[in-house]
């Protein structure tokens, strides 16, 4: 049977655009079309309901309820809200961080410490938005808000990253990708450049919680050192060949780390599948015997097929061959690279050496 395509959905900086441009029209017009369109960064029209307007008090105000379509988004059913009002003349527009939107307090990241954290391309999204209503330009306050952000925050990585009290305004193309995994990518990225920017020598990405937990207590590694990457072994390991460390460290499980010795960049169970063959393989410089062999290739999984075994040598084993293809993806020689093994309670299986 055919499946239904999942349905694309808005950013937060879309929304964010769409309120402000209503609340601009509503506070220099008098009136504010609903919906309200705007233009993406790709030049594609889009229009948005309102979910609110007003004004009062030299300010007017506008909301938005936003649909991340078949996204995962947990800001997806978010209220937000733009408040704006005139500034001085030939002052520009100014952002603000009203409640839920957080604030950066790290260097690194695209804006500087003491900013509200509305990226680059929301910023540009909103000017045009407002100008699009004052083409002869456009003095404004414009305050971004996000309904219960303080708490959704809390399930992101924005108080890793240094951004604090709320939400970040983020998007770049104005369009959420189902499962795309934007804003976790984004997180990676934003992750290494405050490490780097905060003078770090030594990043470790991690698959989860338990890898991180065990890898910062091995390396004692400070927070900010530690970053996230999920599954997304390829994409971290890319933005780290283009933003290089002089120390780097992959951590993970069993399966996750033999998927990355594989040879595979994704490292989801949706996407890649960890063959335990591949651990026979691998093996082959224990001297086992055919039928060990043979135990490990008809595993039915790799902590099967590990266990089975009984020997400690093999995490050492996938350790190293995962380093081999990290270090093939990372392309620098300059940088000390290693891979570190670990079961599911944080105990450490195998480790690559630095190389």
């Amino acid at each position: 049977m055919p499946t239904t395509p999942l349905r694309r959905g808005w950013t937060t900086g879309s929304c964010a655009t769409a309120a402000a441009k209503a609340a601009w029209s509503l506070l220099v017009r008098g009136e504010a079309p609903d919906p309200v369109t705007i233009t993406l960064p790709g030049g594609q029209d889009v229009a948005f309901a309102l979910d609110s307007l007003g004004a009062g008090s030299g300010r007017a105000w506008a909301s938005v309820i936003k649909d991340a379509g078949d996204d995962p988004d947990v800001t997806h059913g978010a209220q937000i809200r733009v408040d704006v009002e005139c500034a001085p003349r030939g002052s520009g527009i100014r952002f603000r961080a009203g409640e839920g939107v957080g604030t950066i307090t790290l260097p690194g990241l695209p804006l500087p410490p003491g900013e509200p954290a509305i990226n680059p391309v929301p910023r540009a999204m909103i000017r045009t938005a407002l100008e699009q209503i004052t083409p002869q330009g456009a003095d404004a306050v414009v305050t971004v808000s996000i309904a219960d952000g303080a708490r959704l925050a809390e399930k992101t990585l924005n108080a890793r990253l240094g951004i604090l009290g709320g939400l970040s305004v983020l998007g770049t193309t104005g369009i959420v990708v189902p499962y795309s995994c934007s804003a976790w990518i984004h997180s990676i990225h934003r992750g290494v450049d405050v490490a780097r920017a905060g003078g770090l020598t030594h990043i470790a990405g991690s698959t989860g919680a338990t890898s991180e937990g065990a890898i910062s207590a091995l390396y004692a590694l400070p927070e900010i050192a530690l970053i996230e990457m999920g599954d997304f072994a390829g994409g971290f390991l890319k933005y780290m060949r283009r933003h290089p460390v002089p120390r780097l460290t992959i951590a993970g499980g069993l399966a996750k780390m033999t998927k990355l010795a594989q040879g595979h960049l994704d490292l989801h169970s949706s996407r890649s599948l960890a063959d335990p063959a591949a651990l026979s393989i691998m093996a082959a410089p224990l001297g086992l015997s055919a039928t060990q062999h043979e135990a490990l290739r008809n595993a039915a999984s790799i902590a099967q097929g590990y266990a089975g075994l009984g020997d400690a040598r093999l995490g050492t084993l996938i350790a190293r061959s995962a380093a081999r293809k990290a270090r093939e993806i990372l392309d620098d020689p300059s940088c000390g690279l290693d891979v570190v093994v670990f079961d599911r309670q944080g105990r450490m299986l195998g480790r690559s050496d630095v190389g």
